[in-house]
């Protein structure tokens, strides 16, 4: 069996910058397109910085056709910032994190006030904002607790496109039919595993990320919405690459690396659930038409013959390790 996608979109990628740019990269090249998130160190907070990055992107990608939509690390700005930003070339939206929530998100928001200004100018001109959904609460309900701030801001910027990054919960599919202004994206990992499949035995660190997997139930729902091609809901990986030593450690960083992975993974789950005419709308239909985006064009062909996923990539002094490092899957692309 084969499935060909029409310029498959990332819509949440974390690629890093420097060494480890070079080496992740070219992983997500198979994509026509992805937002890339601005956590760096510092955070990507001004045009200047941002086409500075977009630009060792494009040189980390070695001439593949891939766009970046590039974001800004939410601040509070004026208007004229505002229009700076969104006349710059490759500018997407800005990403808004709760201070402290997750990796390098120390110089977030702490209290949602501080943003109101700057998101009734962002509604007035058009500007999409991504949020990281999560409170300061107990791990398992944090982003439960978040979905009030979603309300709040759904209902007081009725216009403003707002999405609900990396969704774990059932709750939050209920919050996304709920409002119309509202999308979401989720990714391979909590459509697959749960916290059990990270703590419940052994720890493995390479499947620990924020938000965490959660139960049974939520991991169902999502994996439901996806198959019956909710219009709203679309795949953002949220590839979060970090270096081998700093996952298998004391203070294990967060994040799932799954840029490898992820079409052939994607293909096998919608082929397996006789779902394969909803993948084309989950990975860049849905994308497209929430956010009138046009990608460059791009044609990838997965088949259900088996891949072998290396056991780690290493290049430029770095080491990382996919999800299912020294596994077979069922599909892979064909080259």
């Amino acid at each position: 069996m084969k499935i060909t996608l029409n310029s498959p979109l990332d819509m949440h990628l974390h690629l890093r910058d420097g060494d480890m740019l070079k080496l992740t990269a070219p992983l997500s090249a198979d994509f026509a397109g992805a937002v890339i998130m601005p956590n760096l160190v510092p955070p990507v907070t001004t045009p200047t910085a941002m086409q500075g990055y977009a630009a060792r992107i494009a040189s980390a990608m070695d001439g593949a056709a891939f766009s970046s939509y590039m974001t800004l690390f939410f601040t509070p700005m004026s208007e004229k910032e505002l229009q700076a930003a969104k006349e710059t070339p490759g500018f997407f939206g800005f990403k808004l994190y709760p201070a402290g929530i997750t990796t390098n998100s120390e110089g977030g928001i702490s209290d949602m006030a501080q943003a109101d200004t700057t998101l009734k100018l962002m509604e007035e001109m058009g500007i999409p904002l991504l949020v990281h959904g999560e409170s300061h609460g107990f791990v398992m309900d944090r982003e439960q607790e978040f979905l009030s701030v979603y309300r709040h801001l759904a209902t007081k910027y009725p216009k403003l496109k707002l999405s609900m990054e990396h969704i774990t919960t059932a709750a939050a599919l209920r919050l996304l039919d709920e409002f119309p202004n509202i999308c979401a994206t989720v990714t391979l990992q909590h459509l697959i595993i749960t916290l059990d499949d990270v703590a419940g035995g052994a720890l493995r660190p390479h499947l620990f990320c924020k938000p965490i997997a959660k139960r049974p139930e939520d991991r169902d729902a999502l994996l439901q919405a996806a198959l019956n091609g909710h219009p709203r809901l679309m795949f953002g990986s949220d590839s979060a690459p970090h270096p081998r030593c700093k996952k298998e450690a004391c203070g294990c960083a967060a994040g799932v690396f799954t840029a490898p992975v992820a079409l052939p993974r994607l293909a096998e789950i919608f082929a397996t659930n006789g779902a394969a005419d909803k993948l084309q709308g989950f990975v860049s239909g849905n994308a497209c038409a929430w956010y009138g985006l046009t990608p460059v064009q791009k044609t990838i062909t997965l088949q259900d013959t088996p891949m072998m996923v290396p056991a780690s990539y290493r290049s430029y002094g770095e080491q990382v390790v996919p999800m299912y490092a020294g596994e077979s899957i069922g599909w892979s692309i064909v080259r």
